[in-house]
């Protein structure tokens, strides 16, 4: 059941997903299957290997709960063999649930209280709708604690009434009415319009709940949250009526008018609550799936940014009053000096900020000068660029989002425990513009400023998205296992949190690996994770130059043999094409290397250890810009692509408000996914549309303006 499962719910091929839930359930990780096991998974790619992991972990909580539910059947001596079949054969949670919900432990409710008044004979009754005189059967039913026929049948009522609340098809038909009819909608709590105001739009709402794209959704769920909107899900209740009728109520009989009460109380009472409960909660997961993945998509953008390299740099923290902090840092991004300059106080503060930073320049011998984008950001790139300086130093604007979360962080301290925060922030900056990838891993992924509503989705789930583009993003590039900080190494295919400081603590008191297999020698590093993380790692100095490529360990028998069969080293090989097209597959194909593992061997043997990333851009901003009230509608403006949502994206043309590029505006033709047309810190050119100084909102547009 578990391949045919994952099969349907992926879509993928049935021997891709066979292989791919062999390899995970034996500890392989995403990465390494994706990279180094094409061949045995049918050459499908990592978005699909994650995707056969979402499915399996589903599988699994489906197979845990049906085995908790068989053995509370099996508690209850439950021995009816259909149902016991049918709880075996379910694929959905929802229909598991069903199944199981007339045998589900209970809270006392109405019908539990009638049962202990002896009334279900009489429900049994009447649900048979054989009775030619209810009012009379019910007189058998009268007690002290049932004074009349008729309290006797509202309480059979209770009883048909959750008989028809748990009734597997019934719910089923019902899902189905709320599935193609839903409607959201929504009201102002009329005591609390005024701080709603930011609502405004959803004071009076309605929209097919199937149609609600998840940022309206999540918006929604907020101000229902804060207390601020009344937010429904419902169908129309007498088509949900009708079909309970249809079920239940088999012709017009004395027993009719009870069956139909009993209806309409499971209806309103029971099914209805429950099935909005189950449609918003089901909607909420849906939405936040669709904006963890709108924050993923950022994440991986960003964090596959461009890098400046391995070069001496300047990181700038701008402030106004409390002056700029800067530090210069060396081409291995270590802290060599750091002080603090006053450029916007006086015009002789301004001088003498302009020859401090020369000098530091000078004397560090700065490539490169990163500055935060944060406030005055824009106002010190201004001021760098008058500035004249003897070599030639460019300069850069870096986004500095989650510079603060870092710089008080632990990490921050263990690494600089002498240093203030603001040191540690300018440190960042200069080290973002150097290598956003090993900088931005020390920060907690939804602190980094991408994204829509992360602090309204499922924590959990967006931790574990967020940490698999890390890992994924980590490992496409590389890492150089004698340079990478603890945290980096973290995200290693195969590594964690424990054998990265491991491995830290075994560089530091026995020095740089010389190759990778000294890695075996780091405590509690064994052949399953050496296998998992020895081809991500690097080692630019080893002896033996496969090591600083992503050529696997397990192939360097391979590339060997290529070698001798050309009468050359393999350091002959790496980085010469022309030798490497003579290579043919035939001769080199076993069980275990196909021909997409050799396609890539010798992609990695022409370019070894090549990075992904492209290489780091100067900006500029629009001149005169300054605030929003410098703008008016019409202006083309250069700009930055700072975020991506499912609406739209935000965009930095340099004031402290970002504009928005609503969807419609992003092209000329239909966009359903922004990602698709824009990706993070991409530059581009917009027209303002609209300006609304008292909200601070800024409309921008894309269409037409390329070539302005």
């Amino acid at each position: 059941m578990k391949i045919s499962f994952i099969t349907q719910q992926t879509g993928l091929p049935q021997a891709a997903v066979h292989q791919t839930i062999q390899l995970l359930e034996e500890g392989a990780t995403i990465p390494f299957i994706a990279r180094y096991r094409k061949d045995r998974v049918g050459g499908i790619d990592e978005v699909a290997i994650m995707a056969i992991a979402d499915a399996l972990q589903d599988f699994n909580q489906l197979e845990d709960r049906r085995q908790s539910i068989l053995k509370s059947l099996a508690d209850l001596e439950v021995t009816d063999a259909v149902l016991l079949e049918k709880i075996h054969n379910c694929t959905l949670l929802a229909e598991l649930e069903d199944l199981y919900l007339p045998y589900k432990p209970k809270r006392k409710t109405r019908a539990t209280l009638a049962r202990e008044l002896g009334l279900e004979p009489l429900a049994k009754m009447l649900m048979a709708q054989r009775l030619a005189d209810p009012i009379y059967a019910a007189q058998n039913f009268v007690s002290s604690q049932v004074p009349e026929p008729e309290d006797a049948l509202n309480g059979a009522c209770d009883i048909l009434a959750e008989w028809m609340q748990e009734h597997p098809y019934a719910r089923k038909q019902l899902r189905k009415i709320f599935e193609r009819e839903a409607i959201i909608s929504s009201k102002v709590v009329k005591a609390k319009m005024e701080a709603a105001a930011t609502y405004q739009q959803y004071f009076d709402f309605q929209e097919p709940l199937k149609r609600c794209p998840s940022h309206r959704f999540l918006a929604l769920m907020r101000g229902k949250e804060a207390g601020l909107l009344q937010v429904k899900i419902s169908v129309d209740g007498d088509k949900a009526l009708d079909l309970l009728h249809q079920i239940f109520i088999k012709g017009k009989t004395a027993c009719t008018p009870y069956l139909e009460l009993a209806t309409k109380e499971a209806w309103k009472r029971l099914l209805e609550p429950a099935l909005e409960t189950e449609f918003r909660n089901a909607a909420k997961i849906k939405s936040d799936l669709a904006a963890i993945e709108v924050f993923a998509q950022n994440l991986k953008q960003l964090l596959l940014a461009p890098p400046l390299g391995q070069m001496r740099v300047l990181g700038i923290d701008p402030g106004f009053q409390s002056g700029c902090k800067c530090v210069c840092l060396d081409a291995q991004g270590q802290l060599l000096h750091n002080e603090t300059v006053y450029p916007f106080k006086s015009k002789d503060d301004a001088n003498r900020a302009a020859n401090k930073i020369s000098q530091l320049v000078a004397t560090y011998k700065i490539d490169a000068i990163a500055i935060g984008n944060g406030t005055a950001g824009r106002e010190t790139a201004d001021f760098i660029e008058r500035i004249r300086f003897q070599s030639d130093v460019k300069a850069f604007v870096v986004n500095e989002d989650g510079a603060s979360i870092y710089s008080a962080s632990a990490v921050a301290r263990k690494e600089f425990p002498n240093y203030d925060v603001t040191v540690r922030g300018a440190v960042s900056i200069g080290r973002r513009l150097m290598d956003p990838l090993s900088e931005l891993v020390k920060i907690e992924p939804k602190s980094i400023g991408v994204g829509q509503y992360q602090h309204d989705v499922n924590q959990n789930l967006l931790q574990e998205k967020l940490d698999r583009v890390v890992m994924h993003a980590v490992n496409a590039v590389g890492v150089n296992v004698n340079t990478a900080s603890e945290h980096l190494l973290t995200y290693v295919s195969g590594l964690g949190p424990s054998l990265a400081a491991k491995i830290v603590a075994h560089r530091d008191s026995s020095g740089p690996f010389q190759q990778r297999t000294d890695l075996l020698s780091v405590k509690g590093l064994g052949a399953k994770a050496f296998q998992q993380s020895a081809g991500f790692l690097r080692i630019p100095d080893s002896i033996n130059p496969l090591d600083n490529s992503a050529v696997h360990p397990e192939h360097y028998t391979i590339a060997a043999k290529m070698a001798r069969d050309l009468k050359l080293q393999v350091a002959d090989l790496i980085g010469n094409p022309q030798t490497i097209a003579q290579i043919t597959v035939e001769p080199y194909l076993t069980e275990d290397f196909g021909k997409l593992a050799f396609n890539d061997l010798l992609d990695e043997l022409r370019r070894p250890g090549r990075d992904p990333r492209k290489a780091v851009q100067a900006f500029r901003f629009a001149e005169g810009i300054r605030e929003i009230k410098d703008l008016h509608v019409g202006m083309v403006l250069p700009g930055l692509i700072s975020n991506i949502t499912n609406f739209g994206a935000f965009v930095d043309i340099g004031l402290k408000e970002k504009g928005l590029v609503h969807i419609s505006q992003l092209s000329n033709t239909y966009v359903s996914d922004p990602l698709q047309v824009v990706k993070l810190q991409q530059q581009v050119r917009v027209k303002v549309l609209e300006i609304d100084v008292p909200r601070k909102r800024i409309a921008l547009s894309m269409k037409d303006v390329s070539d302005q």
